[in-house]
């Protein structure tokens, strides 16, 4: 009975779906963090919602039930709401690499380092943790046996940790490392992510957020999609060249706790706008090396064609 019970609102759910107006607002979900910066201007305009969620896992119940028309997620995420709910299609990749591992202890200068030593860090079954395990893996350390993950919710709650002592090493994205590195003496970006990825695997770029739609959404309104495209590519262009106006909206949307750390972050966050082939080949690429390390990372297979929008 339950088992029907949550077949029925699925699909009641399902049926619940929105068509817009040329001149509705899109309802859009971040995560907060560098998945969110590039919409920041966006944001200021207000002429569409935006939710910003403290956790990847908000995002799918959003989708189901037809709360959001887009939403900014973990690039493994994209690829998990494909294959396990076939309701979303990917329009860009918005966000590179951009996790450090920061280290309160200075004892971590290279990768062999943290034998033996607990990462925090956010997750379970988030774009950090797999990009983590394959790292740690390709230099010969095997996740929970070498080196040992403790997850947390949130980004905030890491921080807030190494600032009481509760911890010593984690991985963090920025804006979170620049505010680590501001209010807390002693505290180190010891390891950079991407280029520890960069030397296992020469390839395929780390890839950590990317913009996808709701199937209906897309099928039903293509020109309020394309126009939101448009919209959301001059916003990371204005983000990449003006940032102590970012910094300044950083702030406003609490994003980031000051100007300076904000300055400092948003050159680092790695903020783009990817789309069409040039999507399509990195994502897949990012993808298969994900599916070969843990092929539950990104939902079990390779997401069909159908995933990558082409306007």
């Amino acid at each position: 009975m339950k088992k029907i019970l949550l077949l029925a609102l699925f699909i009641f759910f399902a049926g619940c779906s929105r068509t817009e107006t040329e001149d509705a607002p899109i309802r859009v979900a971040a995560i907060r963090g560098p998945t969110a910066m590039g919409l920041l201007p966006l944001m200021n305009e207000g002429v569409h919602e935006f939710e910003l969620l403290g956790s990847p896992d908000l995002v799918p119940p959003l989708l189901v039930q037809n709360s959001v028309d887009i939403a900014v997620v973990p690039g493994n995420l994209a690829s998990i709401l494909y294959n396990r709910m076939n309701n979303v299609q990917a329009f860009a990749v918005v966000t590179l690499g951009v996790l450090h591992v920061v280290d309160a202890s200075d004892t971590i200068y290279l990768i062999e380092d943290l034998a033996g030593r607990t990462i925090f860090l956010q997750g379970p079954g988030a774009t950090p943790e797999y990009a983590l395990n394959y790292v740690l893996t390709q230099n010969g350390l095997i996740p929970g046996e070498d080196v040992f993950l403790e997850f947390r919710s949130e980004h905030s709650e890491i921080a807030a940790m190494i600032q009481t002592g509760h911890a010593e090493i984690a991985l963090l994205p920025e804006p979170f490392v620049s505010t680590v590195l501001s209010q807390i003496n002693g505290t180190r970006a010891a390891l950079d992510l991407t280029q520890e990825w960069n030397r296992v695997q020469p390839d395929y770029g780390l890839i950590m957020s990317v913009a996808v739609a709701r199937r209906d959404f897309v099928e039903q309104n293509p020109d309020a999609l394309a126009a939101f495209m448009e919209e959301y590519a001059a916003s990371v262009a204005f983000v990449n060249s003006n940032i102590a106006e970012t910094a300044q909206l950083a702030v406003d949307f609490e994003l980031i706790p000051n100007i300076a750390i904000a300055e400092a972050a948003i050159p680092r966050a790695n903020i783009v706008f990817i789309t069409g082939e040039e999507m399509r080949q990195n994502l897949l690429g990012f993808y298969g090396v994900l599916l070969e390390a843990e092929p539950e990372s990104i939902g079990g297979e390779l997401p069909e064609e159908n995933f990558f929008f082409r306007n």
